[in-house]
């Protein structure tokens, strides 16, 4: 099966839609993806494993105040891979630190 070229959305509505529509097609491709081990980073594969990762590691709630443009820009950089805005903040959270401690 063809993988669907996914166009540009003026709203989500149009975008939520468009995926009702393609839902069967995309499941279809994505299992076959998962199975067949081309399914790309940060994808479901990955996405679970980190989920598994997170639910043993210890965590503690924070608050911290974020510019409402980027908790913006998170959302729609979260939704275009598939997971909540705080979930990819966390991830590039992470990454940061992670960056920021090798370098010592």
């Amino acid at each position: 099966m063809k993988k669907p070229i996914v166009p540009k959305f003026a709203t989500e509505a149009e975008e939520a839609e468009w995926w009702d529509r393609h839902s069967t097609a995309a499941g279809r491709n994505l299992v076959r993806a998962i199975r067949n081990g081309s399914a790309h980073r940060g994808g479901p594969k990955a996405l679970i494993a980190a989920r598994r990762e997170s639910a043993r590691r210890e965590s503690k709630n924070i608050t911290i105040r974020v510019a409402v443009e980027d908790i913006e820009r998170a959302r729609v950089l979260a939704a275009k891979q598939g997971i909540g805005y705080q979930t990819y903040m966390k991830i590039l959270l992470k990454e940061a630190l992670d960056r920021k401690s090798s370098h010592r």
